[in-house]
């Protein structure tokens, strides 16, 4: 029903965490494409550019404001987008938060922030999305889920102890769910960036000396659209030196750990202050 191909022309598309960053850039690979697009985030002014940058490239956007890690607002966007677009092709599950440091150093208000917007709300817009994306899938065969994962729910780093297991949380739920729906024609992704240019990097110290040099951010859009469009189920946009960490620790943990360790003092100190809550 849907070949080796998804088609992601004129889709309708909900990108959550559309005023900035990678939803802003998935945004305009989707407006390039002609898409109908519903931006959710929280913050107006970013989001009136990222629509009006939308409309200037080709595509169609309706926004919506909203704090996901609120009770009953995943479900609400939902409903909204619907309402405005007439339906919805693509989801996309990209809002999110960090907040790095030494656990003992987190308040816990933090890390209840990080599991609310990075794991439970993807999870609560995606149920409320499934009928719709189902219907979709039905119809043309060319529905999506993607869920915007992290570097980190493949390699656990020190001092992104939570954040990481968000992310990874996030992994294992599109995982379980695109299980759930071989057949429907909706397709499951998930992507993996790695430390990308974007405001939510800015409150970082940390550089390329300790692995987080920053790709830019319309390559790593452009690689998630290529990824997307060929319906691969893992799209790794990270730097070459962070697809070799990788490797390594799936086949040595233990040497990511030594080399790791004499840098802690280090690595605690650049990522302290990395926060986007």
């Amino acid at each position: 029903m849907s070949g080796s191909h998804l088609d992601l022309q004129a889709r309708r598309t909900l990108i959550t965490g559309a005023g900035s960053g990678i939803g802003r850039a998935l945004a305009l690979e989707l407006a390039s494409r002609r898409g109908v697009l519903a931006l959710a985030g929280r913050r107006p002014g970013p989001l009136a550019e990222t629509a009006e940058l939308v409309a200037r490239c080709g595509g169609t956007a309706h926004t919506i404001i909203a704090d996901l890690a609120d009770d009953g607002e995943p479900e609400r966007v939902i409903a909204e987008t619907v309402a405005a677009l007439g339906g919805l092709d693509v989801l996309v599950n990209n809002a999110g938060n960090v907040r790095a440091g030494a656990l003992e150093d987190i308040d816990a208000a933090d890390i209840n922030a990080m599991i609310r917007l990075n794991l439970v709300a993807p999870i609560l817009a995606a149920k409320a999305a499934l009928p719709h994306l189902r219907a979709a899938g039905a119809r043309h065969g060319h529905a999506a889920l993607v869920g915007i994962a992290s570097a980190s729910a493949l390699v656990g780093l020190p001092y992104y102890a939570a954040y990481a297991a968000t992310k990874a949380g996030l992994t294992r739920f599109d995982e379980a769910l695109r299980r759930e729906l071989i057949g429907t024609g909706v397709h499951v992704a998930t992507v993996y960036p790695g430390p990308v240019d974007t405001p939510m990097m800015a409150s970082s110290q940390a550089g390329p000396d300790l692995g987080y040099g920053l790709r830019p951010v319309g390559e790593v859009a452009a690689e998630i659209m290529a990824g997307l469009e060929a319906r691969h189920v893992d799209i790794d946009t990270q730097s070459p030196d962070r697809r070799a960490l990788r490797e390594l620790n799936n086949q040595d943990p233990l040497a990511v750990d030594a080399a790791i360790a004499p840098t802690l003092a280090e690595r605690r100190a650049a990522v302290s202050t990395h926060r986007s809550i």
